[in-house]
């Protein structure tokens, strides 16, 4: 074992003061030990103290005694001498111990802690003083006798031992004052107090947080961390809602430089996240439903925890997918694919309930805590304030914000809609600036994913300017976020009603999926827009069916894909739809799809278009086709084993007519 390996632990994201140490195995080296003490000793000897905002005189204490003991293990490796049993098993505590010393030094160095670092500062020095006693107690028992070493250097042990014993940990008292003030700030903000924007600036310009960008990765930071601290939920909800608010409030310009970084961030959300279906890899192979607490079998397949404990209490000892025996029935948390699918359920406003007994995805409808709530609040009233009486500049800042505020959650959308900023949004949409118009759009598809956002953009006649920047925004991005929203608007039955009956709606969409460079969103969009029957001879008569055909012919990208496809089940349902398709020739490139596709959801769709076509237009043209392709049978009996429930009944139908035929 090397001592990079003896480190590995520290290279892995953890919560913030949480140590995951390795104890070295008993038979490891004297050398191998010894010299991943030295290579420890040096990671905290590297530490810069100057550069330290917080806990300065214990962090260079803690350093100056490391030090010492990093020349009394250097002389040991020189020497290469073979370490008795007792000395390695105090070096091995003591090793663990420097573990957790660089863990901590780590956590107090965070640029982007530093907020957190200074509202947990009594519970650092806490851990200080537990480090440091520790480290006495085995320098204590340490057996130097046994050890071959010098007698400066068995003075300088001896003198850091007193040192560690007798040492005091504080908490400085200039740390002290403003962590008082931070506790004071949230506790306003948990009895619904607005804060005073100087004193939140004085905390933050004490911890060295002085910019827009700099909240911004504090903020990031604290959402990061909600997904590993649990216990701490609501102080962090609080500090974020607090840090959000000063974002909003306290730093009233923003860096070029950080806008950018933010905005690529962003474009690749909104490009990606629109779909007619779940993602396959989110669903549970057995309950067919999203999956909200991942973990991985023996063989390396990913189930529900519910739905897997349940089928191995039945008795089941083989994996449900691929049949192998599983050699133990310990289930691993699958982490990264838990963050996926809450990115994904948090874009479209639901989230994770596991306290539920059966697991169900919910949605998040309320702050994280009291503080948080308030914090919005506020953070909400001021924007939509400079959304209508700001200057150009100001707008599209606020309308920055909103766009950030409004991607959190469901209780965020709530909370800025009934501030108010959904018209002076709307109102921004006719700018002649690119940056503003992409804000204000991009903001506006938030909102618009909660019912009270649609509400209000059809009340107050947004569909116009939405359309205006579909079919003539500053920027393809802008157009593409506009077709999102009208996605977002067709989950209504009444707003479907709506943009239907406008007869630039459809058109406009049809032409983004015909000459677009970016034809999801729009796709998705009109998806939405059939489930409206009234809609279908609309989508037609605007030539939607060779437009999706034609992507089927020539996009490689699976979502795109899938979402033609599901546009296509729609509108072949109905006999002039059937016909479209068929007109469109797109039934060997449907028979092609069904025999390569590797997901359930795209052979379902295949399949259910191949079905409605024999049944809607049938003859010698589709039916006797189907019938004379030795290649589609095998592809259909695989979906009476293998297909979703309502493939198969569809596959079973589609083989007894062709047999039939």
């Amino acid at each position: 074992m090397s001592p990079k390996q003896l480190s590995d632990p520290s290279e892995k994201r953890r919560p913030l003061s949480s140590f995951p140490v390795v104890q070295p195995c008993i038979t490891v080296s004297s050398s191998v030990l010894v010299s991943s003490l030295v290579a420890r000793a040096q990671n905290i000897c590297n530490f810069d103290t100057r550069s330290f905002v917080l806990q300065r005189r214990n962090l260079r204490e803690m350093v100056r005694q490391i030090a010492i003991l990093l020349i009394f293990f250097q002389e040991i490796h020189e020497r290469g001498s073979v370490l008795a049993l007792p000395v390695r098993l105090c070096f091995s505590d003591i090793h663990v111990i420097f573990q957790k010393i660089n863990f901590l030094m780590q956590d107090c160095s965070l640029e982007s802690a530093r907020v957190w670092v200074l509202l947990k500062s009594e519970f650092i020095v806490t851990q200080f003083h537990v480090l440091m006693r520790s480290l006495a107690t085995v320098l204590e028992l340490l057996p130097l006798c046994f050890v071959d070493i010098s007698d400066e250097v068995k003075e300088l042990v001896e003198l850091v031992t007193k040192q560690a014993q007798r040492g005091k940990v504080e908490l400085d008292e200039n740390d002290e004052r403003e962590m008082k003030r931070l506790r004071f700030i949230l506790d306003q903000l948990e009895r619904g107090v607005e804060p005073d924007g100087e004193t939140v600036k004085l905390v933050l310009d004490y911890v060295g947080v002085r910019s827009w960008s700099a909240c911004n990765k504090e903020i990031k930071f604290l959402e990061d961390e909600l997904d590993f601290n649990d216990k701490e939920g609501g102080l962090l909800n609080s500090l974020i809602g607090l840090l959000c608010y000063s974002r909003v409030v306290v730093f009233e310009t923003m860096e070029i430089q950080a806008i950018a970084r933010e905005e690529q961030g962003e474009t690749k959300c909104n490009t990606e996240t629109l779909t007619c279906v779940v993602p396959e890899d989110f669903l549970c192979p057995i309950s067919l439903e999203i999956m909200t607490d991942p973990v991985t079998v023996s063989t390396g397949q990913t189930y529900n925890r519910a739905s897997i404990q349940k089928w191995l209490k039945s008795g089941n000892m083989v994996c449900p997918k691929t049949r192998e025996k599983l050699t133990s029935t310990e289930l691993f948390p699958n982490a990264a694919l838990k963050k996926l699918i809450k990115q994904f359920c948090s874009e479209n406003g639901i989230g994770f309930n596991q306290n539920q007994t059966n697991h169900t995805v919910v949605k998040f409808t309320e702050a994280g805590s009291p503080g948080a709530a308030h914090a919005m609040q506020f953070s909400a009233w001021f924007l939509s304030r400079k959304l209508v009486f700001g200057t150009e500049e100001q707008k599209n800042k606020a309308a920055y914000e909103v766009r950030l505020l409004a991607r959190s959650n469901v209780f965020n959308r709530a909370c800025l809609v009934e501030m108010g900023t959904v018209a002076p949004l709307l109102d921004l949409l006719t700018t002649d600036d690119r940056v503003t118009q992409e804000n204000a759009i991009s903001a506006l598809v938030k909102l618009s994913k909660h019912s009270s956002g649609r509400q209000v953009i059809a009340e107050s006649r947004g569909l116009v300017p939405i359309l205006n920047v579909l079919k003539r925004g500053l920027s393809l991005e802008a157009r593409h976020v506009a077709a999102a929203i009208i996605f977002y608007l067709s989950s209504e039955k009444e707003y479907r009603k709506l943009i239907g009956e406008n007869p630039e709606a459809i058109p406009a969409l049809v032409e983004m999926v015909r000459e677009g460079t970016s034809k999801n969103n729009a796709v998705v969009a009109i998806f939405g827009l059939l489930l409206r029957l009234q809609n279908h001879a609309k989508v037609l008569a605007a030539g939607a069916v060779p437009a999706l055909v034609n992507v089927l012919s020539s996009s490689d990208k699976p979502d795109l894909v899938m979402d033609s496809l599901a546009v296509l089940v729609a509108l072949v349902e109905s006999v002039e739809g059937a016909y479209a398709v068929f007109r469109a020739e797109a039934l060997p490139l449907v028979v092609r799809i069904l025999q390569s596709a590797t997901s359930r959801a795209g052979k379902e769709y295949c399949v259910s278009i191949l079905l409605a076509l024999c049944v809607n237009v049938g003859g010698v043209q589709v039916t006797g086709v189907l019938a004379k392709d030795p290649s589609l049978m095998p592809s259909l009996y695989s979906l009476l084993t293998d297909g979703t429930p309502h493939a198969t009944k569809k596959a079973r139908s589609l083989i007894n007519l062709l047999l039939d035929f």
